[in-house]
């Protein structure tokens, strides 16, 4: 099968030819039909098998035979969960479109809004955007969707997992019911689907490789380590196999900033990326990378997707991801395209769970290899596949002669005489009787009847000679005992 037997016109063809590709993917010969057809549309593949062609070139050309979009209007509306996925589907979509009378931008935060405002006054046929941006320039006024045709969700999975839903039910709201709805994803959660129930209407479902399941062109392999040697081990790395351009991830942006600035101590160019940077300076990372300038770009999970790089021939694992599928994503930015990669993690012994539940979900063993001079003192045991059984909880065993409500500290004393009563809130009180009792008993000692004792002139007791006490103070007549 070829680009031409999917029904696009020669001016998209022109361009798939100049940027080399002529076989489309799996994902691509069955979503490009099925999107010019007008259908919605779920398709979920692994991430870097062309998702992103599947729906930029079929929108391109039913846009390319209708209405040119009007002051303010969009006609296609892409969303995506991050600045660099934005970026990367704006550039596929002027690539592609190249050749066509079509207008396109994108809008996404970090960077001011009255540029984009004024290239939305013109109106655009397609718009890609951030949800929080999107919502931004809606409130000031500056996009209108009378003339939407189509809505694309773009890696909804990870929209949901960084808490856009909200966000997105209210951009549903703003826009027309007569629409055609895609959804592509690497995955198709429950929570996915549940959305998908109000928003894609009788869909195509596409599904081109079983869920949870890495590129098989991604050579992986691990170096167990210690914690505090993963900076030289991969400095050493770097320096023996002389890779040129790495993708390292780490697990905090803290530390992919300190690990640029160590990298650039031992004399390798590199160049940390995260929430924390200004977009320019993102945009500087990542274009120097692409370049060549830069040597390693160290990056936090926000750009597992949504980095689009040719080639790209090694990604590290600085630090295993807390989350399992993001490994997936992560080493899903090598082996592109048809394209071979490596994915190499560095694992100490802390890291012994995520290993395990990564590898339980690609039910894969990754294959070990020792680097010398960096043996772990800290053993990384063996992995398995095998799941552990669930046991279930004993009973605990009550200690003999324990009641309900009573502590354990009383029980320890001694304290079990059958005076002791048990309150609601399980608190022992002592009741008025074995009160009574008691005093009896103390009293005794001395000789003395409770009801016999002399009182003073003002009607108050005293104290006696065998060191009972007796409140002294005028007008009261209270003592041990409780008589008054």
């Amino acid at each position: 099968m070829t680009f031409d037997s999917l029904g696009l016109s020669a001016p998209i063809l022109d361009a798939v030819s100049a940027k080399g590709y002529e076989t489309p993917s799996p994902i691509q010969a069955k979503a490009i039909p099925a999107v010019i057809a007008g259908q919605d549309v779920m398709a979920a593949a692994q991430t870097g098998t062309g998702k992103t062609a599947g729906f930029t070139l079929p929108i391109l050309e039913k846009l390319s035979q209708g209405e040119r979009a009007r002051p303010n209007q969009v006609r296609a509306l892409i969303l995506t969960p991050t600045r660099e996925l934005a970026a990367q589907v704006s550039e596929s979509v002027a690539t592609y479109g190249k050749n066509l009378p079509l207008r396109s931008t994108v809008v996404f935060g970090g960077v001011k809004i009255n540029p984009q405002m004024m290239k939305l006054r013109k109106g655009v046929d397609v718009l890609v955007a951030t949800p929080g941006r999107l919502l931004d320039l809606c409130n000031q006024g500056a996009v209108k969707f009378d003339q939407l045709e189509v809505l694309v969700l773009d890696e909804a999975d990870r929209m949901l997992d960084m808490g856009f839903i909200h966000d997105i039910k209210k951009i549903l709201n703003l826009l027309p019911r007569q629409r055609q709805n895609l959804m592509f994803s690497a995955t198709f959660s429950d929570d996915i689907r549940q959305l998908a129930k109000g928003l894609v209407n009788n869909p195509v479902e596409i599904s081109v490789s079983p869920p949870n399941t890495p590129v098989a062109a991604v050579e992986q392999w691990l170096c167990p380590v210690d914690k505090k040697q993963k900076s030289a081990l991969l400095t050493q790395l770097i320096e023996k196999h002389n890779w040129s351009q790495v993708l390292v991830f780490t697990r905090t942006k803290h530390g992919a900033n300190r690990l640029a600035r160590q990298l650039e101590s031992r004399g390798i160019n590199a160049s940390a990326i995260h929430g924390n940077k200004s977009q320019g300076a993102r945009t500087k990372a990542l274009a120097g990378f692409k370049a060549g300038s830069i040597r390693v770009l160290v990056a936090t999970d926000i750009a597992a997707r949504g980095l689009d790089i040719d080639h790209l021939p090694q990604v590290v694992n600085f630090d295993l991801p807390n989350v399992p599928e993001d490994y997936i994503h992560r080493i899903g930015r090598t082996g592109r395209a048809g394209a071979t990669g490596q994915a190499i993690s560095l694992v100490c012994a802390d890291e012994f769970k995520q290993l395990t539940d990564i590898e339980r979900l690609i039910n894969q063993i990754i294959e070990r290899k020792l680097v010398d001079d960096f043996e772990p003192v800290h053993h990384l045991p063996e992995s398995s596949l095998k799941q552990r059984p669930s046991h279930t909880k004993k009973p605990k065993k009550v200690k003999p002669g324990h009641r309900d409500g009573q502590r354990s500290s009383e029980n320890a004393r001694g304290h079990r005489s059958p005076d002791r009563l048990v309150s609601v809130d399980g608190n022992a009180k002592q009741s008025a009787n074995s009160k009574s009792r008691s005093r009896y008993r103390l009293d005794n000692q001395s000789g003395e009847n409770p009801g016999s004792r002399p009182k003073n002139r003002t009607g108050s007791s005293a104290r006696n000679s065998s060191g009972n006490h007796h409140d002294n103070r005028p007008g009261t007549s209270r003592n041990r005992s409780g008589n008054r």
